[in-house]
């Protein structure tokens, strides 16, 4: 049912809506089961996409996962929330501590996937860098896992001429990441861009992260710079936008 006269909402919204205010005030706690379609059509005397459409926002939205042949439950998955200035600043990697560690607090973030070759620039990549086309970048890729769920995607590409030979070349990269390492090898990064946009993802980000249908993902593409501005680093990563809260806290001068 559409709304009429702008005031009333779709009936699929009405119970989502119920639902929602349910798991706030504790009658539906992580983990447990969400009424089913039956239950729902037979409360609310509606057809069963309506009651199907209800149960979708809430996956949607990240409140809810379907799980085959046993209905729809509660997440139990606490967001990570991405304190974007805290985790980048070098007092973090440089001293030997992870940026991802940031996020993570006290739970485990595990890279599960992780491959690392050199490859052609490109002209998106080349761009950015600063480089033609055809200059060889290193290229970091790593699937990052948290409480058995994946929930990021990023892939580094770095200037070949710089990090040849170094730790930055292989699967790991020692105490502080790559930051660290590139602050050894003289290219220490001083400032970093952040471009951020939320998306539907393609079928390949969808299998990757595990994404329930109409999920949508947040990229963030981040690019460090070094002393005197030259870009050594582009970070494409791609987020579970249910699987996040990102956090901006700074002084305003």
């Amino acid at each position: 049912m559409s709304s009429q006269g702008g005031t009333r909402q779709p009936k699929y919204q009405r119970i989502a809506d119920a639902l929602k205010a349910a798991i706030r005030s504790g009658e539906y706690g992580p983990g447990d089961r969400l009424p089913g379609e039956n239950d729902l059509m037979a409360t609310y005397d509606v057809a069963r996409m309506t009651a199907r459409q209800a149960l979708g926002v809430l996956q949607n939205e990240g409140l809810a996962e379907a799980r085959k042949g046993a209905g729809v439950f509660v997440r139990a998955f606490r967001p990570l929330r991405r304190r974007g200035i805290q985790r980048l600043a070098q007092d973090q990697w440089g001293s030997g501590r992870s940026v991802w560690s940031v996020d993570a607090e006290d739970r485990e973030l595990v890279v599960d996937r992780i491959d690392v070759h050199e490859g052609e620039a490109g002209d998106r990549v080349a761009d950015v860098l600063g480089l033609p086309r055809e200059a060889r970048v290193c290229v970091r890729s790593r699937r990052f896992v948290l409480d058995g769920k994946p929930v990021l995607f990023a892939t580094s590409y770095l200037p070949a001429d710089i990090v040849a030979d170094s730790a930055i070349t292989e699967a790991d990269t020692g105490p502080g990441g790559v930051y660290a390492r590139l602050a050894e090898l003289g290219h220490e990064p001083v400032h970093f861009r952040e471009e951020i946009r939320s998306r539907m993802p393609t079928a390949d980000e969808a299998e990757r992260l595990s994404l329930s249908l109409g999920t949508p993902v947040i990229q963030i593409v981040r690019t460090a710079f070094a002393e005197g501005g030259r870009a050594v680093e582009v970070n494409e990563m791609t987020l579970d936008s249910a699987s996040y809260v990102l956090e901006y806290d700074f002084d305003a001068r």
